[in-house]
């Protein structure tokens, strides 16, 4: 990283792109960091900053509509402005100057990208009424609208939020279809094996998971009627090896991607987020990133994209002290996360992959604890509805300690 020292000077402008939870953290731990510069938080959102994770559950469901981070009298007690409803549309990095997508140019002395992921959309289907994505308080909003009991689902995609998003339909009496491409929902992510828990919980609540599956086309006229899936169910000389279904609502949440693309021609390096060394520093003097957003090099070698919750706080209370010029250390080692689906949380620790070794080690049928191994050492737990257990791992986790440690006392 090149970005080397360049705050040797505290300095008199601080502007933050992005108007979510990395944004907020980050506005809040350089003023606990004792800055006390101007600090403002760009959003192209007109909304005060919200929180997203309930988007897919209790704001879908009906059971919460406001997500507020902070009230609007704690952004004036800090001395934090908001300039909300427009997004940033370009960087001058040697000027260090920002443009935004209403012409406003704003000067920073120094710039953090919390411009968060976008959602990946699937090229060339028609715009019909009735097929939503959800990232934002009005997707949510839009799709909890559109909500008709015995209404027929379609959700495209098994992750996280294509689970969540299933099962905050089926509470609202909708009958779901879920197609994942992979084996089994969470299967990128968790591995097959876990992932086979999660269809086991779904299927439970009368959702019908179809693993292996893709969206080949939707059809309407105006609005959405069908949807073709390429999973062999049907063979006709119309529709090939594929099958029609009826639907009335599509969700597509088949992933995101971050949305980097105002940084186009800054020079700050971008590779599958924005390249920072540990501490938040890009490749280019003045410019931070936090958050989903960015890829953070890891002690354990290599750089990685961390989309879970607690780890925007915990990457901007270290990228807020190394402005200030302040040893900060590293963001926690073991990385935690959750997913609310019917009445089993899901929670896991570590950086866990597919590619690990998954070993089950309690399951009852709906609740379950597994294990994650990798060269021998143990690298993570999941575990649905058993939340001691998951956390008591952490220490396990942080110290590699042998996986047959871990399964003999299991048994």
């Amino acid at each position: 990283m090149s970005n080397e020292r360049e705050t040797e000077s505290t300095p008199e402008r601080v502007v933050v792109v992005g108007a979510g939870l990395a944004a907020v953290r980050t506005a809040e731990e350089l003023r606990r960091a004792g800055y006390e510069g101007e600090l403002v938080l760009v959003g192209d959102e007109t909304h005060l900053p919200y929180d997203r994770p309930p988007l897919s559950k209790e704001v879908l469901r009906g059971d919460r509509d406001d997500t507020t981070l902070r009230p609007s009298e704690f952004f004036g007690d800090n001395r934090i402005e908001l300039m909300l409803g427009a997004a940033a549309r370009s960087v001058d990095t040697a000027s260090r100057i920002l443009t935004l997508s209403d012409g406003t140019e704003l000067g920073y002395d120094e710039l953090v990208v919390a411009t968060g992921l976008r959602p990946r959309r699937i090229p060339g289907l028609p715009d019909l009424a009735g097929v939503h994505v959800l990232r934002s308080l009005e997707d949510s909003r839009a799709l909890r609208e559109a909500i008709v009991p015995g209404a027929r689902a379609l959700v495209v995609g098994a992750g996280f939020i294509g689970c969540e998003v299933a099962a905050s339909l089926r509470a609202r009496e909708v009958e779901v279809v879920l197609v994942e491409p992979q084996p089994t929902p969470l299967a990128s992510v968790l591995g097959a094996e876990v992932g086979a828990l999660v269809t086991r919980l779904h299927t439970a609540e009368g959702v019908d998971v179809r693993a292996g599956v893709g969206l080949s086309e939707i059809r309407g006229d105006g609005r959405v009627t069908s949807a073709v899936l390429g999973d062999g169910r049907v063979t006709s000389a119309v529709l090939g090896d594929s099958s029609e279904i009826d639907v009335d609502l599509v969700v597509l949440g088949i992933g995101s991607i971050p949305a980097t693309e105002w940084l186009e021609g800054s020079g700050v390096e971008v590779e599958n987020g924005v390249v920072c060394d540990g501490t938040g520093r890009t490749s280019t003097p003045h410019v931070w990133a936090v958050g989903d957003v960015a890829s953070w090099q890891v002690p354990a070698g290599g750089r990685r994209r961390i989309e879970h919750w607690t780890n925007a706080g915990e990457q901007a209370s270290v990228l807020a002290k190394t402005i200030m010029g302040v040893e900060a250390g590293a963001a926690a080692q073991v990385p935690y996360f959750w997913s609310d689906q019917y009445d089993i949380k899901i929670q896991g620790l570590g950086a866990v992959t597919a590619d690990d070794t998954v070993h089950v080690v309690r399951d009852d049928g709906r609740k379950f604890l597994a294990y994650y191994e990798r060269d021998g050492r143990f690298v993570g737990a999941v575990g649905g509805g058993l939340p001691a257990l998951v956390m008591k791992s952490r220490a396990k986790i942080a110290a590699g300690a042998p996986i047959d440690e871990l399964l003999t006392a299991a048994v």
